[in-house]
């Protein structure tokens, strides 16, 4: 059974930082795209960042380059979200994401066959 557990996420003020853990089970990372995608309130979905366990590749939206940092551990089979410098704007619910490969259908067309539960980030003062 394929699953994806988040944990990691609350509440933190402006420039703080915060880690989000997606734990893989039924899988391993080698031959798929692990990703994070956020929606806050009243907005539509976004594709926060991926990686890719195939090649090691990441993609990031222009909103969060520079600041957040996604990487895999593959003994463990988790991907990590490092997230500094947060903003307001940073609150919403993250949810990580699977599919095999795709790195910009992830990230970009939001197309993924695995999808954990959420995870809420709050970023306020």
């Amino acid at each position: 059974q394929l699953r994806l557990v988040e944990s990691g996420g609350g509440s933190v003020q402006p420039g703080e930082s915060l880690r989000l853990s997606c734990v893989v089970s039924g899988f391993t990372l080698d031959y798929y795209t692990i990703g994070w995608v956020r929606q806050a309130p009243g907005k539509e979905r976004e594709g926060v960042a991926c990686f890719s366990g195939h090649d090691n590749s990441t993609y990031y939206a222009d909103s969060v380059k520079g600041r957040f940092t996604i990487s895999g551990d593959f003994g463990t089979n988790t991907v990590y979200l490092q997230m500094d410098s947060l903003k307001p704007e940073d609150t919403a619910v993250y949810r990580c994401a699977a599919r095999p490969l795709g790195l910009k259908r992830l990230c970009v067309q939001l197309s993924a066959d695995h999808w954990g539960q959420g995870i809420q980030v709050t970023v306020s003062s």
